[in-house]
């Protein structure tokens, strides 16, 4: 498989022979709100053209619908017939968006050979999550294909480990900004060492560490990652840390 890190948790993924997009951000630099206060969002250009992030792609995988995960440019440019495989949270809003071949997750899926299981999230503790809403990961199997599991938008708590436990993944995704939200400044993503804490645990498992150094109520950078990996003394090879436009490629583990 490779995984090409577009910008915060749009990937382009080629699985087997599919290739699809994860939760599309292609809105120009700066044409966002900020929600920090800080800046406007996102705080990078794009590495490729929108038109290029989404050429070839048989479908998308959405993780939830929050802006920074599926924008007012992607929503204009992604065709509305694309299959879309969503959390069932996210149905009826996706619908009203006018998007016509959705597929919601509900346990279990497919596609083109593609296994596709949905894992819950916690995208925060305590009141925050009332407004963040449900968020969702997903796990992905296929025959010659590593185990994949995308977290997704969730701070590291104790799904998390049953999820690594009951999957036995080669590959973990992890949304590792340290994003915090409102006066309180509450962590809604993971930080640095909540990540280097799932490599520890999935010591079988290879981690890539991504939506990193897009947002503005990000906390974490790539370069607190590297230096919390170098200390916990994780190879790069076992705690990747792509840039923007970086392609991965992994092979089935033994």
């Amino acid at each position: 498989m490779e995984i090409q890190l577009i910008r915060n948790a749009t990937m382009r993924i080629r699985y087997g022979s599919t290739l699809f997009v994860t939760d599309p951000l292609l809105a120009p630099r700066l044409s966002m709100k900020s929600y920090a206060g800080k800046s406007l969002n996102p705080l990078v250009d794009l590495p490729l053209s929108p038109e290029e992030v989404l050429a070839g792609a048989k479908m998308v995988l959405l993780s939830h619908i929050h802006s920074d995960h599926f924008d007012a440019t992607a929503q204009r440019l992604l065709p509305k017939t694309m299959p879309i495989f969503c959390q069932p949270a996210d149905l009826g809003r996706l619908g009203e968006l006018g998007f016509s071949d959705l597929r919601p997750v509900e346990t279990e899926s497919s596609f083109e050979g593609i296994r596709i299981i949905r894992t819950e999230g916690s995208h925060g503790r305590g009141a925050v999550l009332e407004e963040m809403g449900m968020v969702s990961g997903f796990v992905l199997s296929s025959p010659g294909e590593p185990t994949v599991y995308w977290v997704g938008d969730s701070i590291l708590y104790e799904e998390i480990y049953r999820s690594i436990d009951r999957y036995a993944p080669e590959l973990i995704i992890t949304h590792s900004s340290g994003a915090v939200w409102g006066d309180r400044r509450d962590l809604i993503v993971m930080d640095s060492a909540q990540t280097i804490a799932v490599a520890r645990y999935a010591s079988g498992a290879a981690v890539v560490a991504v939506h990193v150094d897009a947002l503005d109520h990000g906390t974490t950078t790539r370069l607190d990652l590297a230096r919390a990996r170098d200390e916990a003394g994780i190879s790069p090879e076992r705690l990747c840390i792509p840039q923007d436009g970086e392609r991965i490629v992994v092979g089935k583990l033994q």
